[in-house]
């Protein structure tokens, strides 16, 4: 059998030394249509403050099957990875949640909130299945249980292939599933350097500017000295790791300069922002597919 190819778009252009360009999008079918059409690596499904509807979240995964794509491409690598952010904070150590999203098949978690050294390991290990302690990239200890009867279809694998693939990026580097952490505190930034060393699995930090922002008490001032600075030194402290920086809002105006600053997780709003995603396809030398 010819070997599995790298199926999770986000996964392939960071191993390939490029920015992903990746979405946010409510869990609405028609959205998640359009965006199936449009050169993305993947979709993060928003349901921290959208309703959390697994069932919702299904039907638009399954409305990215595009029977014709498949065909053509004679491949099972999807066009756009699904992903998803889920409603709990990483405080809450809400590993079931993940746990239902990772086995109707997305292919990663983003976790809002993540502050502290056991609440990104508990967001890595949530994602992983366990395994013996002589395994290869066993810890974080992994946590998911075991019910792979929907997802390994929806990736084109049998269980036992899933079972090899269904493991967190960069760890294991067949891994498929990107474990995402937002950084959106003070306390998180301050803690961010011992979450990078002594958590491995973490695929992206993405930066929560909104929250952190509120958190530093200027609300949706991206500018001010104060804001801008906490988000530089974000980026800083995952250059300095060599884990992938994320950044929120891309769009036509910022995505360029994104870019050259480092960021390797760029994300842009569909309806606002297909400019943005033609322009940063662009100048990160990838051409628009």
């Amino acid at each position: 059998m010819a070997e599995i190819p790298r199926l999770n778009g986000a996964i392939r252009a960071l191993e390939q030394g490029k920015p992903a360009f990746v979405t946010f999008s409510p869990p609405e079918v028609g959205m998640a249509q359009a965006i199936n059409a449009a050169p993305y690596d993947a979709v993060v499904f928003e349901m921290e403050h959208n309703p959390y509807d697994i069932q919702l979240l299904r039907d638009c995964m399954q409305y990215m099957l595009d029977r014709r794509k498949i065909a053509t491409s004679g491949s099972i690598v999807p066009p756009v990875a699904p992903m998803v952010r889920i409603p709990a904070n990483g405080g809450e150590m809400n590993q079931f949640l993940a746990k239902q999203v990772l086995d109707i098949g997305v292919y990663g978690v983003v976790w809002p909130h993540v502050s502290t050294v056991e609440e990104a390991r508990n967001a890595v290990a949530a994602c992983r299945y366990p395994r013996p302690p002589s395994a290869p990239f066993y810890e974080p200890a992994g946590i998911r249980g075991d019910a792979p009867k929907h997802a390994a279809p929806y990736w084109g694998l049998t269980a036992q292939e899933y079972y090899q693939r269904a493991d967190v990026w960069p760890l294991n580097p067949k891994g498929e599933i990107l474990v995402v952490i937002q950084c959106e505190e003070a306390k998180a930034i301050k803690n961010l350097p011992k979450m990078l060393k002594e958590v491995p699995g973490i695929g992206c930090v993405l930066i929560g500017e909104g929250d952190l922002s509120q958190d530093l008490g200027f609300p949706r001032q991206y500018e001010h000295p104060t804001v801008a600075g906490a988000i530089d030194e974000i980026l800083a402290i995952c250059k300095e790791h060599g884990v992938v920086c994320g950044h929120p809002h891309a769009d036509a105006k910022n995505v360029e300069a994104l870019v050259a600053k480092g960021y390797r997780f760029l994300m842009t709003l569909p309806t606002l922002s297909f400019g943005g995603l033609e322009k940063g396809l662009k100048a990160s030398g990838r051409a628009p597919a």
